[in-house]
């Protein structure tokens, strides 16, 4: 039984969102999330997987506080803020910090480097100037930056050296959870893997949650602990990282796996070929979403939604997941 300490902890989170009408169109309801739970422990590292539409990023915004779910219960480091306060979701957003996709965007081009690092530290704490530039000089270290950086724009920085700075600033004001999205995903191959092992030595150091929202699943198993693979704003499969790229037990994670290049034969996945598109969320069909595009369907599958249950050590929403060593190819 593991001894860290919870530090997120969702329950059947769901967003909806209303889209307006039209003169040829009503209104209707998108379900982005429906039902989503898991639970994340400090240190550890919850990688979300899916094609573009699964509800990653609507995910992130529940956890990062920018929205509030529809339903569900979300506690962060134990406070349920699923219908706080102001107060307390203003305490919570200190604790859950974000790392953008892209380090071009992301950083304000008109603010030195030490403007921008500190500004969590100028919003949310007082502290005198010579504390705070004392204090973004020691994160500015810790993430592999020079002291005279301090005072250069981010046009003269590269796009790792951007990340490290936007590393920097999510760190400043000590959170327990960070949410990575698609933090490595801007940045040339080269350059990928020295921004991951930092984000993996300051987990180490600082004892950091992370939530990685990623589609590189090559990313995911350089960092990740556990994964949780989404699809039209459900759980598909979730659970440990080494059993789910050794065997996978959904037919949507096989072909997400298969979908990774490899060089070595011996770690060439499984295939699975997916036909059509991904469902409308404005019309997800009846029984399991996945059914229209798997292989393995039967009529039970496009009558009756599968929901989570617990198979070969992990949790996965497929009517055939026991059959699926025997009929997924080699």
């Amino acid at each position: 039984m593991s001894s860290r300490e919870t530090v997120v902890e969702a329950e059947a989170l769901e967003r909806r969102y209303r889209t307006a009408g039209g003169l040829l169109r009503k209104s209707a309801t998108v379900n982005a999330l429906n039902g989503v739970s898991f639970s994340l422990e400090a240190g550890r590292t919850l990688a979300v997987v899916g094609e573009s539409g699964c509800g990653k990023s609507t995910l992130a915004r529940q956890i990062t506080l920018i929205e509030q779910p529809s339903a569900g219960r979300l506690h962060i480091d134990g406070v349920d803020v699923s219908e706080g306060g102001r107060a307390a979701l203003r305490a919570a957003r200190r604790k859950v910090q974000i790392i953008f996709q892209d380090p071009y965007g992301s950083l304000n081009p008109r603010k030195k480097v030490g403007v921008i690092i500190g500004e969590p530290l100028a919003i949310n704490e007082r502290l005198r100037r010579g504390e705070r530039e004392q204090r973004v000089r020691e994160m500015m270290r810790r993430v592999g930056l020079r002291p005279e950086h301090y005072g250069r724009y981010p046009h003269m920085f590269s796009g790792g050296q951007r990340q490290r700075i936007a590393v920097a600033r999510a760190l400043m004001l000590h959170p327990k959870v960070v949410v990575a999205d698609e933090p490595v995903s801007a940045l040339d191959v080269s350059i990928q893997a020295q921004v991951l092992n930092l984000l993996m030595d300051l987990q180490d150091e600082l004892g950091l949650a992370y939530l990685l929202i990623s589609h590189d699943l090559s990313v995911v198993e350089h960092i990740a602990d556990q994964v949780m693979v989404m699809y039209l704003g459900r759980a598909v499969e979730h659970g440990g990282k080494q059993e789910i790229f050794a065997a996978p037990r959904h037919p949507y994670t096989i072909a997400l796996l298969a979908s990774t290049p490899q060089i070595d034969p011996e770690k060439r996945k499984r295939r699975i070929r997916l036909k059509g598109e991904l469902p409308s969320p404005l019309a997800i069909p009846r029984g399991c979403a996945f059914a229209a595009r798997c292989p393995y369907a039967e009529a039970r599958c496009r009558s009756e939604r599968p929901e989570l249950r617990a198979v070969a050590g992990r949790q996965v929403a497929c009517h055939r997941a026991e059959d699926i060593p025997r009929l997924a190819p080699d």
